[in-house]
């Protein structure tokens, strides 16, 4: 292999490690490394609307916005990542309403004319209208929900992340998505072992008696496997916005996490696919794998283009609910999605 290929892979591989959420990170990195693909139907789900005349079709026309005119980025591939809060392998919903909640949701927009990546990540509970099932199957209508239960409303698999994905081009006045990856939590513990634990600064007391897990804010530690699941997953759900703090600990231990997978990989290929073999089973996804990382090898990606739905959590009836400011979202869409144009 060139030194000019594996430098563009180590760079590919960074940048989605800062992209993608937990599990979806050390997924792709894993398939750099190795060069496994996964085939599937890419064909974009999100389909031309209007959002009640608030905006015009993407792709077509131009939007008017404060004496300003923007035009769709025609150039843009856009990706849905999803982190889903199963412990086991991907297996069939027993029912309609059981598939499993998305408890990480990330936007990857890759735009082909800059060779820039983009992030848009969405809070897990986000109030937005949510196709609805019963235990059967047969569909009840749209509830606002907070937008994690999408993936619970279908299979735990192809059809859950379908309605997934279609809530989310909704959510974004029908975007356009191009595929989708998700991927169930419980292979934390195997995927930190295999690199021989992380090690990084704890952002939080935990405490988890039961299961000996005993961690101290500042302190530096090298997690173990099940250390790493309860820092990754734990939460009180009785304190307020809690799983703000959580996301804080997940993107932390991304960054750690694939520093320890470079210095591994580097000395063992064996143990990157060690790491490889534990995640494959939690996996679901219609994306071309090598198709995408063909699209994505070069492209830069810095902070100034992370961008989170706006918003603020607030008390609801009995959950956490987490309200978009409409006027901010809108700005982020034409922000990230479009290009001014002259008049």
């Amino acid at each position: 292999m060139s030194k000019r290929n594996s430098e563009s892979r180590e760079k590919i591989a960074i940048v989605i490690t800062a992209v993608l959420g937990l599990i979806v990170v050390l997924m792709i990195a894993l398939l750099i490394f190795l060069k496994v693909s996964d085939t599937g139907d890419t064909d974009r789900t999100g389909d031309s609307g209007t959002e009640d005349g608030y905006v015009e079709k993407w792709q077509e026309g131009v939007v008017s916005y404060n004496g300003r005119h923007y035009r769709y980025n025609s150039d843009l591939d856009i990706y849905l990542f999803l982190g889903i809060d199963k412990d086991g392998a991907v297996e069939t919903a027993e029912d309609y309403v059981s598939g499993g909640q998305s408890d990480a949701m990330f936007l990857l927009v890759a735009d082909s004319s800059t060779q820039e990546l983009s992030i848009v990540s969405i809070n897990r509970n986000t109030m937005t209208d949510v196709k609805t099932y019963d235990a059967d199957g047969n569909y009840l209508g749209t509830s606002t929900l907070q937008i994690c239960l999408q993936h619970g409303y279908g299979d735990g698999r192809e059809y859950s992340c379908t309605l997934t994905v279609n809530t989310v081009s909704e959510l974004f006045y029908n975007l356009p998505i191009d595929g989708y990856m998700s991927v169930n939590m419980g292979g934390i513990p195997a995927m930190n072992d295999a690199v021989g634990g992380v090690t990084l600064e704890v952002l939080q007391d935990l405490s988890y008696p039961d299961v000996g897990v005993e961690l101290t804010e500042g302190e530096t530690v090298t997690l173990t496997g099940t250390e790493a699941y309860y820092y990754l997953r734990g939460r009180d759900v009785d304190e307020f916005d809690s799983a703000t703090q959580r996301l804080r600990r997940q993107e932390q231990y991304i960054g750690c996490f694939f520093t320890q997978l470079n210095e591994t990989a580097a000395g063992s290929t064996s143990a990157v696919l060690e790491v490889y073999n534990a995640v494959s089973e939690y996996l679901v996804t219609n994306i071309d794998v090598t198709d995408v990382l063909e699209k994505l090898a070069g492209y830069e990606y810095d902070d100034s283009r992370l961008y989170t739905v706006p918003g603020e959590t607030v008390k609801g009836g009995t959950y956490e609910e987490y309200q978009i400011d409409e006027d901010a979202l809108y700005e982020l869409c034409l922000e990230v999605f479009y290009e001014e144009v002259e008049e």
